[in-house]
């Protein structure tokens, strides 16, 4: 290679690759893949301080979400998912529970991919009448085998987690089952 850096593949376009490309590139995947928690919660720390009108940040109404989640006694993977729900909110404004699923989608269950994938229309029972909009827009999930756990995450974590007063744990509470869900991915194109 031209620069010097044998740890990089050689191609310029992948058509031209070799496997000994993709043992490097292999190489590197496995270890920055390993810290995907670490860049989600570095992402959640960007809700801190953002109220956008609310009682409370984007980042509280998080730990609060988690908290009860937590001391209701869901298992881990849920109240990872109820953490990351809102993390979608500094890059998708407009369609901010695709972010969060999206993100989640390696590694949660199908209940809890549905429950953060489709929480705003959910969680829009709760107000969206205030802003001339249909309260009952979650009803096109009617009969979907997921709708009374999305309905249940809104009604006991999500819509109630904007009290100042409320006892959160601290987001390092929080960091070890990022980690730990994060680290085992349930599906993906890209492990075996």
């Amino acid at each position: 290679m031209s620069d010097g850096h044998a740890d990089r593949a050689s191609f310029t376009a992948m058509e031209h690759g070799t496997a000994e490309d993709w043992q490097i590139i292999s190489s590197h995947f496995f270890p920055f893949a390993g810290q995907v928690g670490k860049r989600v919660l570095d992402h959640l720390r960007l809700l801190d301080g953002d109220y956008g009108g609310f009682p409370v940040d984007r980042l509280e109404h998080s730990l609060q979400t988690a908290t009860r989640a937590h001391r209701d006694g869901r298992d881990e993977e849920y109240v990872v998912m109820a953490l990351l729900h809102d993390i979608g909110d500094t890059l998708g404004s407009f369609n901010h529970p695709d972010v969060a699923a999206a993100i989640l989608k390696p590694f949660v269950s199908d209940e809890n991919l549905f429950i953060v994938g489709q929480h705003g229309a959910f969680q829009g029972y709760y107000y969206f009448h205030h802003l001339g909009m249909d309260r009952n827009v979650r009803d096109k999930f009617n009969g979907h085998p997921h709708y009374s756990a999305c309905a249940e995450f809104c009604e006991k974590y999500d819509q109630s987690a904007f009290d100042p007063n409320y006892d959160s744990a601290p987001l390092e509470f929080f960091e070890p089952m990022v980690m730990r869900v994060m680290a085992r991915p349930r599906q993906s194109m890209y492990v075996k």
